[in-house]
């Protein structure tokens, strides 16, 4: 969940141009995914008492969602973006909850206030550290892309990338908003190196 939050609208800022604002609406289709998962299950469970098959279902469909994204590239619509963020958020639906109803019955009444927060207390220990390692393997991803793809373009178009900053360039990895000053190609050069990158933060999730 917290991979998710955090990649999408990097993803929807830096490959599809998006505002920090607009990027974040944009995950409305996740939540939407969520809420819906979360309340139908929620009724399931009430009506036959089961619960385990959820959790397992659910994990398969985020898997499949995350796996989707992996697919996202440049020119991808966002329509197609919205469609994989509602499947990871069903996903999420199942899980979410469904967890926490199971904790609860495997505890007495006494300790269920403890076991509710302690699911809560692991469940973002989790999200911090699974959202530090997707940063490191995205970050470490950027830095190779964009030396491969400007050495491929520097053996092609020697002169075109001598006029470029190269101090501009290295800011890229900690500062995207210089990509729009750039000209049409190098922008390219630099979208496509990002876009890999996601490809292999997602496939790692």
């Amino acid at each position: 969940m917290f991979g998710a939050i955090i990649m999408l609208p990097l993803y929807l800022q830096i490959i599809q141009g998006n505002s920090a604002t607009s990027s974040g609406l944009k995950l409305i289709p996740l939540m939407l995914g969520i809420l819906t998962f979360t309340v139908t299950s929620g009724r399931m469970i009430t009506k036959t008492g089961k619960y385990k098959i959820y959790p397992v279902v659910g994990t398969v469909i985020m898997s499949l969602g995350i796996f989707l994204m992996s697919t996202a590239k440049v020119d991808t619509p966002y329509l197609q973006i919205a469609i994989f963020a509602v499947i990871i958020g069903g996903g999420l639906g199942l899980c979410m909850q469904t967890i926490v109803i199971a904790l609860q019955n495997a505890v007495d009444f006494k300790d269920l206030g403890i076991a509710t927060s302690s699911n809560t207390f692991f469940r973002t220990l989790g999200g911090a550290f699974g959202t530090a390692v997707f940063g490191t393997v995205f970050s470490n991803q950027v830095s190779k892309n964009l030396k491969e793809n400007f050495t491929t373009f520097a053996e092609v178009n020697p002169g075109e990338l001598a006029a470029i900053d190269t101090g501009l360039i290295e800011s890229l990895r900690t500062n995207t908003e210089s990509i729009a000053t750039l000209p049409e190609n190098i922008q390219l050069i630099i979208l496509e190196a990002f876009s890999s990158s996601f490809h292999t933060v997602f496939l790692f999730a």
